[in-house]
C-alpha cells in the first residue's frame, strides 16, 4: 500500500550525532534528550547508572497493565588516555570496538562536562616508515594523540589519564536528493532520534488500548550492555523492542550473505546475532505490521554483532524481545554512512508497531 512518509528531523540527528557521548560520559546526550521531551509533557526519571527513562501510560489506568519497553543507546565508541610521555604525546586505547585502520590521522575531541580541546591521533609520516611498517594499519600501542603540549606536565594539565575522548567528525547529507546522511556516532544516535521522533507522533495522536510504554535512552551499551540490563531489570517489560543501527557490507565485490542487509531497502529486523536469539512471534508481527503500513523493511541475513537485546531478554522471568535497525555502512567510525529512507522506515515501523501492540500484549495476559 501506498503511504504518506514524514521527512525525518535531520537537525535532530544531526544535534545528537555531534554531541560528546562516549560510553561512562553520556550526560550531554541525555540532557540534550530530555530537552527534546519536555515539551511532550511526558515523566522522566535518571536512574542509578544514569539512563534516562520516559514513561507514557496509554489507555484506562488499571493494575497488571502490558508493558512495552523501547530503547536506544545513547553512548558512541571512544577513546580513553592511558599514559602520557615525557614529551606530551597521549597514549590510548579504544573504548568500544574500533578497527585500528580508521584511527590514524583523526580528529578528536577530548575532556569532560567542563572542558573539551581538540587533538589528532597521529602516527610516523609514511616518509618514516619501513616497506614491512607501510602494508598494515598502525597497532593502537603504536599510535598517540598530539593536543600540542610540549610536556608531560603540560598534558597533564589538560588531558590526564582517564579522559575520555570521540572523533571529531562532521555530519552532512549527501548523495541524491541529500538522502544520504554521514557522522561519527550515527550509532546509535539515530535510534534515539528516531524514539524520540515517534514519541511526538504519539503525543499528537495516541494509540489504542491499555498499556505503559517505556521509551528508554541507556548507557553503557557499546562495553557490556550493562544499562539496558538494569532498566529491564527494574521495569520488568512484557516485549521490548531494541532500536539500533547494523553494520552492514554492501560495498563492492561483498558477496550478497555477507552484506548483512542492504541501504536503502528499509528498516532491518534481526533473527539472531551473537547475544540474542529474537522472540519469532515478535519478529513476525514487525514484519506483518511493515507489510500492512507498506514501510519498508528486510531481514538481517548474517549473525554478527549484538545489541541491548542481549542483556534485556534475559531479565527477570524472560522479555520478548526484537530488534529494529538502520543499515549502517563503516558503522564505529568516524565516517558512518545511512539512509534517510532507511532511518524513517525504522522510526515508522516503530510507530505503527506502538500503534498496534495493544493486539500483542494482551495476547501475554
Amino acid at each position: 500500500m501506498s503511504r504518506m512518509t514524514k521527512v525525518a528531523d535531520l537537525s535532530l540527528i544531526r544535534t545528537l550525532s555531534l554531541g560528546f557521548g562516549p560510553t561512562g560520559c553520556e550526560d550531554e546526550i541525555r540532557e540534550q534528550i530530555a530537552k527534546e521531551l519536555r515539551p511532550l509533557g511526558v515523566a522522566m526519571s535518571v536512574d542509578t547508572l544514569g539512563n534516562l527513562i520516559a514513561h507514557v501510560p496509554f489507555g484506562e489506568a488499571r493494575e497488571n497493565r502490558p508493558r512495552l519497553m523501547i530503547s536506544a543507546h545513547m553512548d558512541e565508541v571512544g577513546l580513553m588516555i592511558t599514559d602520557i610521555d615525557k614529551e606530551g604525546y597521549l597514549r590510548f586505547d579504544t573504548v568500544g570496538g574500533i578497527d585500528e585502520s580508521v584511527l590514524a590521522g583523526r580528529k578528536v575531541t577530548l575532556g569532560d562536562e567542563k572542558m573539551r580541546f581538540g587533538g589528532v591521533i597521529c602516527s610516523k609520516a609514511i616518509h618514516h616508515k619501513t616497506k614491512k611498517e607501510r602494508e598494515k594499519a598502525v597497532a593502537i600501542d603504536k599510535l598517540y594523540i598530539d593536543i600540542g603540549a610540549t610536556s608531560r606536565e603540560e598534558a597533564e594539565e589538560m588531558a590526564p589519564v582517564g579522559t575520555f575522548g570521540t572523533f571529531d567528525s562532521e555530519c552532512y547529507s549527501f548523495g541524491k536528493d541529500h538522502r544520504m546522511i554521514k557522522s561519527k556516532a550515527l550509532d546509535d544516535r539515530m535510534g534515539c532520534a528516531a524514539l524520540i521522533e515517534v514519541l511526538r507522533a504519539l503525543k499528537e495522536t495516541p494509540p489504542m488500548g491499555d498499556f505503559d510504554l517505556y521509551a528508554c535512552f541507556t548507557v553503557r551499551e557499546e562495553i557490556g550492555l550493562s544499562g539496558a540490563k538494569t532498566v529491564a531489570q527494574r521495569l520488568c517489560p512484557d516485549y521490548a523492542l531494541v532500536l539500533e543501527t547494523t553494520a552492514v557490507g554492501d560495498i563492492a565485490e561483498v558477496a550478497p550473505a555477507s552484506r548483512v542487509a542492504d541501504v536503502g531497502k528499509g528498516g532491518v529486523v534481526s533473527l539472531m546475532d551473537r547475544a540474542t536469539i529474537y522472540d519469532r512471534a515478535f519478529v513476525d508481527f514487525l514484519l506483518a505490521t511493515a507489510k500492512n503500513e507498506g514501510i519498508a523493511a528486510q531481514v538481517k541475513r548474517y549473525v554478527s554483532g549484538g545489541n541491548d537485546a542481549g542483556s534485556i531478554h534475559k531479565t527477570g522471568t524472560g522479555v520478548r524481545t526484537a530488534a529494529l535497525s538502520v543499515p549502517t555502512r563503516y558503522l564505529h567510525s568516524p565516517a558512518c554512512v545511512a539512509s534517510l529512507a532507511d532511518y524513517e522506515a525504522v522510526r515508522d515501523l516503530c510507530e505503527a508497531t506502538v500503534r498496534n501492540a495493544y493486539t500483542l500484549l494482551e495476547e501475554t495476559r
